[in-house]
């Protein structure tokens, strides 16, 4: 609206100095207030003291492992979430709320590498797109990469499990799947594959999203899956890395990992790798893995406060390690009998070398507290795990806390094919058919002439000594018969002797 001032000499049309002022300030006011209004009131960032504090309050919280009867008691830790469990089994060994959904962080990456290191080739080259460089605040975690650079998806690895860089997660998410959003799609699906029920994430390195979660539990599987394949194990081991110029990146530099106990900072013996992660909502998160005495224990902490991850981690992987044992499970069993098999065996020799048709897989084991002995442990029988090679699964539990499983397994062997031919053409054949018939598995079933043979020798045996028992005993009867009839024939002769002596002659 314009105002005319006469007293301003001002002409139609324009506004007087004093007015203009006046409209002006009144535009800025209600600038400011719908302002106001359109932005939401953010919380005051809580200060050192009282994070600290609300760590101090979570050591509180329950631990599920903890209420089970007889149970090694675990350590009470300041992180809101934890996990330990057995790479191996996925036998849990300490639980803190782990099936409650948190932010993982730069812990999401774990995921990204697996799949890249499942579905590319180490060698090749990722380039780096406007989009991947440029979706990522600039403030966060980056190896400064430039749009159309490129390193090999060995390197980008490094990047991203070392140096924690988001565009390159990005990178490598395009690389896999040609979109950032495609590849989401499928980390989600290769999540549920692992078991994951209670995750959902929106992007290829963690960064803040209402819809980007997991749980500790969660995210123990897909880090199991991870640290069972030894490259990524090395690559996320690995205290510092060196990017070499080359012709598609022409940087010199070093990145540098933030795990304390990859770089050694706080030692710990048995460490194989991990990834470290934060954001203001997730606090410290942290994944590791170490193996010691046959046990590969993975450890997930959420919402911790620095460095209290690294510490809770020592403690948790201390309490596995020194309260639980890995008992072989064949070495112990004895309810099944499964090596008992009787004269029915399978294998290509009929003179007694040949192996059981049933047996218990002897690299299997379960996680014992050492508070318990293998004849507590309840087994069951499931047939629906049933393949090709395995009858059934014994799975162990106690108090319905799973412990580990063992394949009850049918014996696969070949059967030997016994040619003798004085021609060298014919026998050239029969070798090549042998060989063809050792690689492909037979189910033959023999019967152990040894075990018969032995069997029948028994049998045969045990017949003669109860025929021998019986002849004496038959023998025997005869001679008290005889002897009994000797003594009467005697008894008649003194009889009649002592009544002729009665008469006189």
């Amino acid at each position: 609206m314009f105002f005319f001032d006469k007293k301003a000499g001002g002409q139609a049309g324009q506004l007087c100095p004093a007015d203009a002022k006046r409209k002006l300030l009144a535009s800025a006011c209600i600038f400011l207030a719908c302002l106001c209004l359109l932005t939401p009131v953010l919380p005051a960032r809580a200060t050192a003291e009282e994070l600290q504090a609300e760590a101090e309050a979570r050591k509180s919280l329950p631990v599920q492992t903890n209420e089970i009867e007889d149970w090694p008691a675990g350590p009470a830790i300041g992180a809101e979430s934890a996990i330990l469990m057995d790479v191996n089994t996925g036998v849990i060994l300490y639980a803190k709320n782990i099936h409650e959904k948190c932010y993982p962080a730069s812990t999401t990456k774990l995921l990204t590498c697996l799949i890249a290191m499942e579905q590319g080739n180490l060698d090749d080259m990722v380039t780096f797109s406007h989009d991947a460089v440029f979706s990522v605040p600039v403030g966060g975690s980056n190896m400064g990469m430039d749009v159309g650079e490129s390193l090999t998806l060995e390197q980008c690895l490094y990047g991203i499990l070392v140096g924690s860089a988001n565009e390159v997660a990005n990178a490598v998410g395009e690389y896999v799947s040609g979109s950032i959003g495609d590849f989401v799609t499928l980390m989600n699906e290769r999540a549920a594959e692992l078991g994951c029920t209670d995750s959902h994430f929106a992007n290829t390195n963690g960064l803040p999203d209402d819809n980007h979660y997991t749980t500790a539990y969660d995210l123990a599987l897909i880090s199991s899956a991870f640290f069972q394949n030894e490259m990524l194990c090395k690559i996320g081991n690995t205290a510092r890395y060196h990017f070499e110029p080359t012709a598609t990146q022409p940087d010199d530099f070093y990145e540098s990992n933030k795990h304390l106990l990859i770089t050694g900072e706080i030692p710990y013996e048995g460490i194989l790798g991990g990834k470290t992660g934060y954001t203001d909502l997730a606090r410290q998160t942290l994944v590791t893995c170490a193996e010691r005495n046959g046990m590969k224990l993975v450890c997930v902490v959420f919402k911790e406060e620095s460095p209290a991850q690294f510490t809770d981690t020592v403690e948790l992987f201390d309490y596995g390690f020194q309260n639980f044992q890995a008992v072989n499970i064949s070495e112990n069993e004895d309810k099944y009998q499964i090596e008992s098999s009787g004269f029915l065996q399978t294998g290509n020799d009929i003179f007694g070398s040949s192996r059981p048709i049933l047996s218990i897989d002897t690299d299997s084991y379960v996680i014992l507290p050492n508070t318990l002995s293998f004849d507590e442990l309840d087994s069951a029988i499931d047939y629906s795990a049933s393949d090709e090679n395995h009858i059934a699964r014994i799975n162990y539990t106690y108090r319905d806390t799973y412990l580990g499983s063992a394949y009850l397994n049918a014996a696969a062997d070949t059967t030997a094919v016994y040619e003798f031919d004085t021609d060298t053409a014919a026998a050239t054949d029969v070798s090549v058919e042998r060989t063809e018939e050792e690689t492909a598995p037979s189910n033959t079933i023999f019967v152990n002439v040894k075990k018969v043979l032995l069997g029948i020798l028994l049998f045969a045996g045990a017949a003669i000594l109860l025929f021998v028992a019986h002849a004496l005993l038959v023998n025997r009867d005869s001679v008290r018969r005889r002897k009994n009839r000797v003594r009467r024939k005697q008894r008649r002769r003194e009889r009649l002797r002592s009544e002729l002596d009665d008469f006189d002659f």
